[in-house]
């Protein structure tokens, strides 16, 4: 068998004292039951309700929890923050740490910003301020694209010539959705894009097409997405995110799946990431054969995406931070990604292709 173990590294020091703004699914089910598997140490909450942080610091045993957010910021014995609040909140909230000074790094949640004009003022703030920044681009440490990853840095695939992935999901939007008026693009298609990013590199170019979700009550463009990424040698990444799915909730029989494949002049992957099922932290799934294999070799892996991939956003930002070096999701770097969600609204709007290097150098 390959060797391929796709669990992320724990930072030395497990003690760095981490701070939390938000309270919501993301912070309560997915963070916090995350951080504490590993031995990481939340230590103090704030939220925009504080009645709904203090019921999330006692279930998750966090001892400090500030009346509001700006208390937090002021708190000089918090190291790192997690910043896990609605994209239009984001910048405010990073800017006041940053002229606060008081922790050594910051893991937003993504999208960073509304759009890549406010990733970018992030980015250049927490730069001048000194802090580290990093993106909780969480899909790339669900099992299967993380052990993609290490078969393709072992050259197991050989070049790689198409890759897809196929979403049929019903994701729960946000009440803040409402008011932006997009959804899946920023939302869901911003973790396949980064997939495909961190497997491959920046494409050329990206071709969108989206039409409305009909499920989707409130006013948005993009509710069903699909997109074809360009790539110099030849290679071609496609995407279809499914937010309809059928009408799985109207009386209809469901079939929810967010599966991907790889096919290279080497060898075939097939993975399937276990999310929006029953039970909901279903174990992601890998299926690799290469040249020479008799048949599909089968992996299966304790952990799942959801909640166990937010310990190693964190974890990279903590090594980072303790080895004095980039994070391996460093924010910098995420304005390509950022800039790939950009170009994809820019070509449904526009019906043409966008290049990435018509956003960024």
């Amino acid at each position: 068998m390959h060797k391929i173990h796709p669990y992320y590294p724990l930072p030395e020091n497990r003690g760095f004292r981490i701070g939390i703004i938000g309270s919501g699914f993301i912070v309560n089910d997915c963070h916090l039951v995350s951080y504490r598997k590993e031995g990481l140490n939340p230590v103090a909450i704030a939220s925009r309700t504080a009645a709904t942080a203090r019921e999330v610091a006692a279930r998750h045993e966090i001892p400090t929890v500030h009346e509001t957010v700006d208390q937090l910021l002021e708190d000089r014995s918090i190291e790192v923050l997690d910043v896990a609040v609605p994209p239009a909140a984001q910048l405010e909230v990073i800017e006041k740490a940053c002229h606060a000074g008081t922790v050594k790094g910051i893991l937003a949640q993504k999208p960073l910003g509304v759009n890549l004009e406010e990733a970018r003022r992030i980015v250049t703030a927490c730069e001048n301020a000194g802090i580290v920044l990093s993106v909780n681009q969480n899909g790339r440490y669900d099992p299967s694209i993380r052990a993609m990853k290490m078969a393709l840095d072992q050259g197991l695939l050989g070049e790689p010539v198409i890759a897809t992935i196929d979403m049929r999901g019903i994701p729960h939007w946000m009440p803040w959705q409402a008011d932006l008026g997009w959804v899946t693009l920023r939302i869901m298609s911003i973790h396949h894009m980064d997939a495909f990013r961190y497997w491959f590199g920046n494409p050329e170019r990206i071709y969108t097409s989206v039409r409305t979700d009909p499920r989707t009550a409130f006013p948005h463009t993009d509710g069903i997405c699909t997109y074809i990424l360009e790539y110099a040698n030849g290679l071609r990444c496609i995407s279809i995110d499914d937010t309809w799915t059928g009408p799985a909730r109207e009386g209809g029989p469901a079939d929810i799946r967010i599966q991907w494949r790889m096919e290279g002049l080497l060898g075939t992957a097939m993975g399937d990431i276990g999310w929006c099922r029953d039970p909901y932290t279903t174990p992601s799934t890998m299926r690799l054969g290469c040249i020479g294999d008799s048949d599909f070799i089968n992996y299966k892996w304790e952990r799942s995406w959801f909640p166990d991939a937010f310990g190693g956003t964190m974890s990279q930002l903590l090594i980072a931070l303790e080895n004095d070096t980039e994070p391996e999701i460093s924010a910098r770097d995420n304005l390509h990604t950022m800039a790939l969600v950009e170009a994809a609204y820019q070509s449904a709007d526009q019906h043409r292709a966008i290049a990435l290097s018509e956003l960024i150098d």
